[in-house]
């Protein structure tokens, strides 16, 4: 199976494994990588999630161009059949980690932009080489690039179709950290483990928020936010929060 998931008490890690082929991505592949993503979306027990790629020559380059992108061509089927694995329309408010080490191309790049904190490393090569052969990124790429970047940023990477480094994408805001690359899925365990321990509700509240307010008008945005607010106040684990830090006042 060249989709792996393994799990660390809370962490779901979801490795992209053909390393044989920088990780390129097959027709079944896609199936299974949306598959991964929905399991973990409904298992209750994960509570964040990293998404990698095995070996490390590359995190993903993309679609198989030996397979996909000829089906793509031949109008066989629609790239929206791809839309679970680069997480289009997907309620998959947990937090999702990206430690990106090598080749981050094409596809790769666009299910990396799904993701919501990236580690990267110092030898990382990101690209979006479509213009290159004649389409798009169109696996939610030009939708979220300059949504997360700003205009100018975005717009020389996706009309350029050049090569970038990891500090180049650490200055446009596309990555969080730049690490050596044996520090990369450590230092992703780590954050992944952190924001598992904290209040589930409260994590995915947050991000449920980020992805389906930020186009609403202020008024509506703003009573929204107040009803998932108001949601988070009542949970369970507010209540339990509540409680101990009032038990910890009166030490």
């Amino acid at each position: 199976m060249a989709i792996e998931v393994e799990r660390d008490g809370a962490v779901a890690t979801i490795r992209i494994a053909r390393p044989d082929k920088l990780n390129a991505l097959s027709l079944a592949m896609y199936d299974d990588l949306g598959r991964a993503f929905a399991e973990a979306a409904h298992d209750d027990a994960v509570r964040a999630v990293i998404l990698a790629g095995a070996g490390e020559r590359a995190f993903c380059v993309g679609a198989d161009l030996t397979e996909s992108i000829p089906a793509l061509a031949s109008d066989r089927f629609d790239i929206s059949a791809w839309d679970p694995a680069h997480l289009k329309n997907v309620p998959l408010y947990k937090p999702v980690v990206a430690a990106i080490r090598g080749l981050c191309v094409g596809g790769g790049f666009e299910i990396m932009l799904a993701t919501d904190i990236r580690i990267a490393s110092t030898d990382a090569i990101f690209q979006l080489p479509e213009p290159i052969h004649g389409f798009v990124p169109a696996g939610g790429t030009l939708v979220r690039l300059v949504r997360q970047i700003g205009h100018a940023h975005a717009m020389e990477i996706l009309l350029t179709a050049q090569r970038f480094s990891s500090a180049d994408m650490l200055a446009k805001g596309v990555v969080n950290r730049v690490l050596p690359a044996a520090e990369v899925e450590p230092a992703a365990k780590e954050l992944a483990a952190r924001m598992a321990a904290l209040s589930a509700s409260a994590v995915q509240t947050i991000k449920e928020a980020v992805l389906t307010l930020q186009d609403l008008p202020y008024r509506e945005a703003f009573a929204a936010e107040a009803r998932l607010g108001q949601r988070t106040f009542t949970s369970e684990d507010a209540k339990r929060g509540l409680a101990a830090f009032a038990a910890r006042d009166k030490r």
